[in-house]
């Protein structure tokens, strides 16, 4: 979970605690061409003691130490599974799962997780992405670390790698994801899945998992109340497993049928634009646009399939387009030019 970085340490104490309902653990999933390396992260050098990402293939840090939790460990090590230091539950598949932090009420801190696809992506290219999540709580620690529950949990695609090292600044928010779950994820028993789409405008070849919005845009709840605990940490840490990403329609795990939108998928036009913007395969959505700060600079339900929104005063940069139907967020980064 959370480095040590600031005040803020992972406490090493171990004391039974009353563990929550365990998931059953789910065959594993296959999925077509997915240009995720490691996607269950099962592929390991080791069974490795401890927090951190230990021996794991593929992936890496981008921001302070995600961990590695893994079947193999003594039930109630560190980063064991069901039962560890943050919570009790098995993985959705396999063996393995990640933990990252996506929420600390003192700072801004968050724990981002990062891997380089199989293949760059193309622009233009629509890919569809998903992954299962689940929100921690419990364990066995003797002052239960975990206490809020948060949304924004989601991906991000990069043309870069982010290798964070111990004491290295801590990465500042983004206020952007690629595909993100806009409710608060508290269901701490069950793995909710994460999907959406997105039309990639990069050759993007990295991705990152994690909650990439500040405080201030992050919506929190608490899992308990702080009058009936010893000691209180507002801090969120979620589960990661199953990811996926795919130009396939039906490649990924989607919810809602979206694997069988293919075109029809909502999608915006001209990029870069100056005066006008079209939003398409919108009609009866709701529809907002986000400055890069993550404000909320316009929103609208589409009243056509081909919505034009006038864009000539807005000022001139970067903004994102997303669009929430019944198959959850799409989202879109567009640009304005002279």
């Amino acid at each position: 979970m959370y480095a040590a970085h600031g005040c803020l340490r992972k406490p090493m104490q171990k004391l039974a605690f009353a563990a929550a309902m365990a998931t059953s653990c789910l065959p594993t999933t296959s999925y077509a061409q997915n240009l995720v390396p490691n996607p269950g992260f099962e592929e390991t050098d080791s069974c490795t003691f401890g927090l951190g990402l230990g021996a794991l293939h593929d992936w890496f840090s981008a921001s302070i130490t995600p961990d590695h939790l893994q079947s193999c460990q003594p039930y109630g090590t560190a980063n064991g599974l069901p039962m560890n230091m943050f919570t009790y539950q098995q993985p959705y598949e396999g063996n393995s799962c990640v933990g990252i932090g996506t929420y600390v009420y003192s700072d801004e801190q968050r724990e981002w997780i990062m891997t380089p696809l199989l293949e760059p992506l193309v622009p233009g290219q629509t890919y569809y992405c998903s992954f299962r999540a689940n929100a921690a709580f419990g364990g066995n620690l003797l002052h239960p670390t975990i206490w809020l529950a948060s949304n924004h949990v989601g991906m991000l695609f990069t043309t870069y790698d982010q290798h964070w090292t111990h004491w290295d600044p801590l990465p500042p928010p983004l206020n952007y994801a690629h595909i993100s779950y806009p409710q608060i994820l508290a269901d701490t028993v069950g793995w909710i899945l994460v999907s959406g789409s997105f039309v990639a405008d990069s050759a993007y070849t990295y991705m990152m998992i994690g909650n990439f919005f500040s405080n201030a845009l992050t919506d929190t709840i608490r899992f308990a109340d702080p009058e009936n605990v010893e000691e209180w940490y507002d801090n969120s840490y979620t589960l990661i497993d199953a990811v996926c990403v795919s130009p396939v329609p039906g490649g990924c795990e989607m919810s809602h049928g979206m694997a069988e939108l293919g075109d029809s998928a909502p999608y915006a036009y001209p990029n870069p634009a100056t005066d006008v913007l079209v939003i398409g395969q919108a009609k009866g959505q709701n529809a907002l646009v986000l400055d890069m700060l993550g404000r909320k600079v316009w929103s609208s339900v589409p009243s056509s399939d081909s919505a034009e929104l006038v864009v000539s005063s807005w000022a001139r940069g970067a903004y994102v387009l997303m669009v929430e139907g019944h198959t959850g967020w799409t989202s879109f980064k567009f640009v304005l030019t002279e």
